[in-house]
């Protein structure tokens, strides 16, 4: 039987930091892998393809944040091969394993001891004015439109499903899928979605508008954003912080559920929820909760107020 392949993305500080990188690649190839280590890919251009691992590569191993996640995907985008994330980074929600775990999390992968968990891509169709067929790009996170000119704001139309909704003038939008919803979407006041989910949610950035909330629709819905012709920017797009481009005045943007999706290798089988209360460290005993005399507490007092009444 021949070796199998895996890949390891990382980040060149990475490398550079220490020998963890040379003691995951030395672990795999005792497990009987062939390893090929990435640890720069530069992003491509908004509508360009981008890098793709070998037809043979059974698993890719990332070693970093979210953002070297995203980074990966675009790797592994249009194949069936899965991404397993070990978390050197911060907060690392798309991250299965935290670095300490890393020898675990080898041995799981050589012993195909994992699940496979499917998360949705959105598909981004970018119109620009003129053109006979658009700009096809696709994101894991999300789509932001921000102000090319940093000093005014961009003036937008929102359309679903071809029924026009609303316009206003902005910093940008956002448009996230459920990966994506822990992320900007959800800096700035965007709701979170479970990630098994069949839908994109909207959220506007600093919009000068009465009506400008989060919308979420479903998985045969589709959000349509024009730049006005008489906005006072033009835009600027960019998907999972990283393929982007300019993007002039009365362009359309269209975004939907992509056909693909992305696979992410789980090994511990912990829900998103608690997964979400670890992460950011929710408060699960609130506050008028912690300030709240306990029952024990209130039984003594009761019995004290008992016998108390008894005395007199």
């Amino acid at each position: 039987m021949g070796a199998r392949s895996a890949v390891v993305v990382t980040h060149s500080r990475v490398r550079a930091s220490g020998h963890l990188v040379d003691e995951v690649e030395e672990q795999l190839r005792r497990d009987g892998f062939r390893v090929s280590i990435v640890d720069n890919i530069a992003a491509p251009e908004f509508g360009s393809p981008s890098q793709k691992v070998a037809d043979d590569t059974e698993i890719v191993i990332v070693l970093g944040g979210d953002g070297t996640i995203l980074r990966a995907a675009e790797l592994v985008k249009g194949t069936q091969v899965p991404i397993l994330g070990v978390n050197l980074g911060h907060v690392g929600f798309l991250a299965e394993f935290e670095s300490f775990q890393i020898g675990e999390a080898i041995r799981r992968v050589a012993d195909h001891d994992y699940s496979i968990d499917e998360r949705m891509v959105a598909h981004v169709d970018l119109w620009i004015p003129g053109a006979d067929r658009p700009l096809s790009d696709w994101a894991l996170n999300d789509m932001t439109l921000e102000r090319y000119d940093r000093g005014k704001m961009i003036e937008v139309s929102v359309r679903v499903d071809d029924v026009e909704m609303s316009s206003f003038g902005c910093d940008g939008m956002i448009v996230a899928t459920p990966t994506g919803s822990t992320a900007y979407a959800f800096s700035v006041g965007g709701p979170i979605v479970w990630p098994d989910a069949q839908s994109l949610q909207m959220v506007p950035i600093a919009a000068h508008a009465l009506f400008a909330r989060s919308l979420i629709i479903g998985p045969k819905s589709q959000f349509t954003l024009d730049i006005l012709g008489d906005s006072q920017s033009a835009g600027w797009i960019c998907n999972d912080g990283r393929r982007q481009r300019p993007v002039p005045k009365q362009s359309r943007i269209v975004v939907r559920q992509s056909r693909d999706i992305l696979r992410l290798a789980r090994l511990s089988g912990v829900p998103f929820t608690r997964r979400l209360v670890s992460k950011f460290d929710l408060p699960v005993v609130g506050w008028r909760e912690q300030h709240r005399p306990s029952a024990a507490a209130d039984g003594q007092d009761q019995g004290e107020s008992q016998e108390s009444n008894k005395e007199h």
